[in-house]
């Protein structure tokens, strides 16, 4: 059984709402998730380290839930580690038209999850990030509003500018205690579509340059702070090369097969590394 933080009030586009603990099984392709009461999860988190998986742009709730129901076996968490998967609504029917609007969103949820950290599950003993995509600017606004620094930050694939961390999000660099990432230049829907894209994102919300290549495809502008774990850059050739934008997660509309070594579960491997402090040093 998988647990949730869900914020969307519909299971395709619509608005944000107020933050649900949800439990269900996160590897069925049907949602079947059950609320949990705040004292239950108050009791469930108690000293536990706990750790957010984020989706990105362009998911439903159903393909969410089952996408991080899969990626948290591949993790190898500890026994003290408590796994949640983040369903928020960066989705729409209009998805192309609608991204340089998801990044408000994006944010809006971020900032509800810092306030869930601190309030219902203010009794955990850590908090960990695992994003992908745009859900890096979920990660990131609550890393930034976090009321203690956050024990990993982990950007996979991230849809955001790469002077990032040390512009719009110097305050979550400096409220994280180490952050990993994954670059990949084999990464067509940041090396095309994000350069599209952002620049209107610029022109809406003036937060950064314009112009800026996605971190998820050239990394951090360098030098990097002293928390970023190098290397990030994905080789772009070999048996583990030129990672594109869906291969960091499992696919939300079925449920692959482990044996049978997807990419995704390299990066799970990845991150479930950096969680114990960073042993495995791939890419």
């Amino acid at each position: 059984m998988t647990l949730f933080v869900n914020f969307r009030s519909h299971p395709h586009g619509g608005s944000v709402r107020d933050a649900q603990v949800l439990e269900g099984d996160g590897t069925a392709r049907s949602l079947a998730l059950v609320e949990l009461a705040p004292a239950d999860i108050a009791a469930r988190v108690a000293g536990r380290d706990l750790v957010f998986g984020i989706h990105g742009f362009n998911v439903n709730m159903e393909d969410g839930a089952c996408s991080l129901g899969q990626f948290e076996a591949p993790l190898g968490l500890g026994a003290n580690d408590l796994f949640f998967g983040v369903l928020w609504p960066g989705d729409s029917w209009l998805p192309v038209v609608n991204y340089p609007f998801e990044g408000t969103v994006a944010m809006d949820c971020g900032g509800r999850l810092a306030s869930l950290c601190g309030t219902t599950l203010a009794g955990s003993r850590s908090f960990s990030f695992i994003t992908h995509s745009l859900g890096a600017r979920v990660g990131l606004e609550c890393v930034r509003q976090l009321d203690r620094p956050a024990r990993l930050l982990c950007l996979t694939a991230a849809a955001i500018n790469r002077d990032c961390l040390a512009t719009e999000y110097q305050g979550a660099t400096a409220n994280a205690t180490a952050i990993a990432l994954l670059a990949s230049h084999g990464d067509l829907v940041l090396k095309l579509a994000f350069a599209i894209g952002d620049p209107v994102s610029t022109a809406l919300y003036d937060d950064h340059r314009a112009f800026e290549r996605a971190l998820g495809y050239d990394g951090p502008v360098t030098p990097a702070p002293a928390t970023v774990r190098v290397p990030w850059q994905i080789p772009d050739s070999g048996a583990l090369g030129g990672y594109g934008h869906h291969d960091y997660l499992p696919p939300g509309n079925r449920v692959d097969d482990v044996s049978s070594g997807p990419r995704w579960t390299r990066v799970a491997a990845y991150a479930g590394a950096a969680l114990r402090g960073g042993a495995d040093a791939w890419p």
